[in-house]
Parts: structure tokens; sequence; C-alpha cells
């Protein structure tokens, strides 16, 4: 029977091990499935011969010291989301519970939980490394803008004062520390291992990228250069801050795992459930994904807004059929299974199985292999994912397969045969798609495709569920105050809504996060290019969302003022007629 890994001295003891190995403090409460980073990280180090022991939501000094010290090292991730994002909404209001805690109570990890995780076991354990990682400790990986404090903060290592940082999907470079570690050697005299962020007292390379030095009274004029050098060079280049005396210094990223790899990493052996020290406590994150399935990593689409090509990368790795069957027919056999596989998916849904035909996409200057236009090396048949599912579909005990992952709707639009299967088996009368905008000014900032696609998308799936008889809808997710989104474009997704009376209850209001090129366009007011953009702040924001939920009662006022403000009050009557 497999057992969790320890998180008290007792269940140490209970293992036969005396101290850990490497411990590894998460922000999120300790569910072992393949769905959650530390669990993943933990086994897969478990797997290659390692004690490994796991402190959840530690709060006190008693709960840091609870296994001990570690013989190699401390790992440390605030979580499967940016602690700041699960604490604060757009508008900068503490969220009401934390899905990743049991009951959703809030208070269980602090503000910036690396920072705070790390100078904690620094305090207490003195000289034992630190590696970090996790979505957080990845996109805060350099210089980079903090929405909640309004500032341009330094890459995280030197604020938390840990030693190294393990970016993107971090098994191959957690693997290459630990085995370091194991030898003898201190891994922080170790400053070449692909996937990771060191500080150093060396010194670039002629052929090296050097990042303007952070200061933070010239971080603001240097934030467009250090990120249009970043996004150009991360994949390929060694890259280079000076500060205080010495470099941060950025290798390359990892090589993506291959799939065979990838079958050992989703085969290791979890438990798939919280761990006991919850009882009978509810954790939403948990439900949600407890019977999904992950079939592949990375996405080629680079959305402006997204972080996945910043962290996972945009070679996207898949496992084998075999792999994900196996996983399939596991949970079907439990007993507590409802019969329904809520997803089989990645970051984007139907990129199971695509892959450059030159074997380049590390090294490709392109940051979408979608936009401006589809790339002609890009391996993008459909009939991969679709024999995945269908067999899926088929196993006993399997009576509902849903595609919950996100959509691409303009590479679906290459097998019209994947529309099909999608309206005729894997929805459950919803399909969520994220057009995200209908101007196609503000889509191009976005990088994504332009709105005639989705219409494209739309009627297909619509006419294939009239067809076999259901009666099933699109919820697209609309984006509202994206830079480069000025009133008249807020106006034409609002007018777009009201005209199909699309009523949206949730938006989704443009939020900053760290190390993405929208963010880069809300701070500077520039694109990529250089070239200047309008940035919605304030009350405007308030006033283009309130623009696509006119059906609000209380938004009517405020719609009114927009259009005005726009020098279009005669539609008016399109919104609110008489």
């Amino acid at each position: 029977m497999t057992e969790f890994l320890p998180t008290t001295a007792q269940e140490l003891t209970h293992r036969g091990w005396r101290d850990a190995d490497i411990i590894i403090i998460t922000g999120d409460a300790y569910i072992d499935h393949p769905s959650f980073g530390a669990a993943i990280i933990g086994r897969y180090l478990e797997a290659a011969g390692y004690r490994v022991g796991i402190l959840p939501q530690p709060q006190t000094d008693a709960d840091f010291l609870a296994l001990g010290k570690p013989r190699l090292f401390f790992g440390i991730t605030a979580g499967n989301m940016d602690s700041m994002i699960n604490h604060y909404t757009a508008q900068r209001k503490i969220r009401t519970r934390d899905a990743y805690s049991p009951d959703g109570q809030t208070g269980l990890r602090p503000n910036r939980a690396t920072i705070a995780y790390s100078q904690q076991v620094r305090r207490l354990f003195d000289n034992v490394p630190i590696v970090l990682g996790g979505i957080e400790a990845s996109l805060r990986r350099i210089p980079h803008y903090d929405y909640w404090s309004d500032k341009i903060r330094n890459a995280l290592l030197f604020d938390a004062k840990a030693d190294v940082i393990v970016y993107g999907m971090g098994e191959r470079a957690i693997l290459e520390l630990a085995h370091t570690a194991a030898s003898g050697k201190d891994i922080r005299t170790v400053t070449n291992i692909p996937g990771t962020v060191v500080i150093t007292h060396d010194n670039p390379g002629e052929k090296d990228i050097v990042l303007p030095e952070f200061s933070k009274q010239t971080a603001q004029q240097d934030f467009w250069k250090t990120n249009v050098l970043f996004f150009t060079h991360h994949r390929t280049s060694l890259l280079w801050m000076p500060f205080a005396g010495r470099y941060l210094k950025h290798n390359p990223p990892a090589k993506p795992l291959e799939q065979s790899v990838m079958d050992e990493v989703y085969g290791l052996p979890f438990c798939r459930a919280p761990h006991p020290r919850y009882g009978h406590a509810r954790i939403t994150a948990f439900e949600q994904i407890k019977n999904s399935v992950t079939a592949h990593r990375g996405c080629f689409g680079g959305c402006s807004f997204c972080a996945i090509g910043a962290h996972q990368g945009k070679t996207v790795s898949s496992r084998s059929g075999k792999s994900v069957l196996k996983e399939v027919r596991e949970i079907a056999s439990d007993a507590h299974f409802n019969g329904e596989i809520s997803d089989i998916g990645g970051p984007t849904a139907n990129m199971y199985g695509m892959s450059c035909s030159l074997g380049i996409s590390e090294q490709c200057t392109r940051r979408s292999c979608l936009q401006p236009d589809i790339c002609p090396h890009l391996s993008r048949s459909h009939l991969p994912y679709r024999s995945l599912l269908r067999k899926c579909k088929n196993i006993p005990g399997v009576d509902h397969l849903r595609i919950s992952s996100g959509i691409r709707h303009d590479l679906a639009l290459d097998d019209t045969g994947f529309i099909k299967d999608l309206a005729q088996h894997y929805t459950g009368g919803l399909v969520k798609l994220a057009p995200e905008h209908a101007s196609n000014r503000v889509l191009r900032l976005m990088n994504k495709p332009s709105f005639d696609l989705y219409e494209k998308f739309h009627h297909l799936f619509s006419s294939y569920s009239k067809q076999i008889g259901k009666k099933q809808f699109i919820v697209p997710y609309m984006i509202v105050g994206h830079p480069g989104s000025g009133m008249n474009e807020a106006i034409e997704l609002a007018v777009y809504l009201r005209r199909n009376n699309i009523k949206l209850k949730q938006i989704q209001e443009f939020t900053p996060t760290p190390l993405t090129i929208s963010t880069l366009m809300y701070v500077t007011g520039k694109d990529l290019d250089g070239n200047n953009i309008h940035v919605p702040r304030g009350r405007v924001m308030r006033l283009q969302k309130a623009l696509v939920q006119w059906f609000i009662p209380g938004n009517k006022k405020l719609v009114i003022e927009a259009l005005k403000m726009a020098k279009k009050s005669r539609l008016v009557h399109l919104f609110y007629p008489q």
C-alpha cells in the first residue's frame, strides 16, 4: 500500500528514518496527487532513492522544526498558485476562501510565501541550502512588477536570501541538485545547471546577455529593456544581471521531458488523496481535479497575458497513450469513483501529441507557433488526441469523459472531426472557450487569433450539437481592461455580447502578473516593439467592466457614462430599449 510522504517526526520513524534527505515546504495543503507540484517533486526524488518529507503550510517555529534538519537541502514552494494571486482579487481585496486549504480556510499561508518561508528557514537552520521552486519563484526569477505593492521588485533570490531557484517544470534540475548534494558537493558552488537561477561572483562571457542592473531608482525605466531581452533570449542564452557586486545568473531552461520520462513521472505511486491529517475537511482544488488526468505539458500558443511559456515552456511534452490509459483505469477502479473523468488535457487540451517537425521548438525565436499565422513546421494533427479520448471513454466504469482544459479554437478548426467529437461526447452542455475579446486590435496585442475564427468555431459546434439533438452552449471567457483596450474596444465587445444576448456573470479583469508581456505593456505603456499603447486604469477599468455586464441593474449609470465618454450615446437604446 502506498504511503504518504512523511509530514511529522512520527511518520519519519514509521518509515525507519532518523531524518530526511530533502524537506519540501509548501503553501498548499499536502495532496498526494500528480496535479500538485510538491507531490510530483517529492515522489520523483523518492523514486530516485532520496528520503523526502513535506511540511505543508507551516506557521509556527514548531511547524518548521517538525521534521528536523534535512541532510541535503530544503525545497520551498508557495504552492500551485502565486500566493498574492491566491490571496487578493484584481481590486486588491482579500479573497474569502483558499481553494488549496482545508475547508477553504484563509490565512494558512503568508503573503509572498516563498520569501516568508525562506527567511524562516534561514533563521532556524542557518546554513542549510535552500532551493526555491513552484510558480511563484519561477515567475519572479528576474526583476518583476508586483501589482499588489505597485512596485518593480528585485529578483526573488535576493529578497528571499535563498541559494537556487529551480524554474519551470523542475524534475531534471532538482534531481541534478540532489545528486550534486549527495555526492558531497555544496550546491551553492554549482552555477550551470539548466533550469536554475543562482547568485554568483562569476562574470558573463562575450556572447552572454547582460540585463540592466536592478536599482530602485532606475527600475521603472529599465523594465522595458529587461523584459525585451528576457523574452528574446531566455530560452537560448545565459542571462546575467549585476547587483550589489554580484551577478544573478539565469541558465537556459532544462530540456523538456521525453515521453518515457513523462510516463515515469505520472506513473509514480501517488495516493491520489489529501493527507489523513485533514480528516473529513474538503479541499476544493482537490475535488475539482481528483478525477482528471494530465496528458501533456507546455503550450506553444504564446498568449501575451499567460505565463505558461515562461514557466512550462512552449514545447509540448506528451505522455504515451498507454500511460494515460493506465491512469484512467486506476481512477475507474476506485470504489468511490463517480463514473466521470473530469478532464484529460494540459495547459491547452488539443495540443496533445503536437510538436515541431524540425525539433527546434526551444531554440526557435518565434514566441508563438500559432500567431500571427500557424507555423508550417508544426505537426498539428488532432488524431492522436481523438484516439486517446475514444479509448479512455470506452474503459469499463467510465460513464462520462469531459474536456475541462482550455481548447485552442483556431487549432481545432484544422480538424472539424474533433469539434464534432467534442459536441457529441466530451461536454456536459457547456463548453468554456477563451476568445478573450471581440476587438481584433486588442486580440493582436494579446497575441490571440482574430475573432472571426472564434465565431467560425462557435457556428460549427452549434451546428454539430443541433445535428445530434443536444442543447449545448459555449461560454466565452473575456478579459476587460487589457493594455490596448480603450473605451471604443470595450464598447465593441459589449455590443457583440448584447446583440447575442450573452450575459457573462464572470468577467476577468486584467491583473498584471509577473513575467508576462501584457504586464510589460501595463507597466510601460509600450508593446514589445516599443510602440505606445493605451493602458486603462482606475475608473476606466470599472466602466469597461460595467459595459460588458450591462444587464446588472446597478451598472446602467456606468454604461451611460462610458458611452458618453466615447461619444457613442446613440448606442444607449441598444443596451436599454425603451
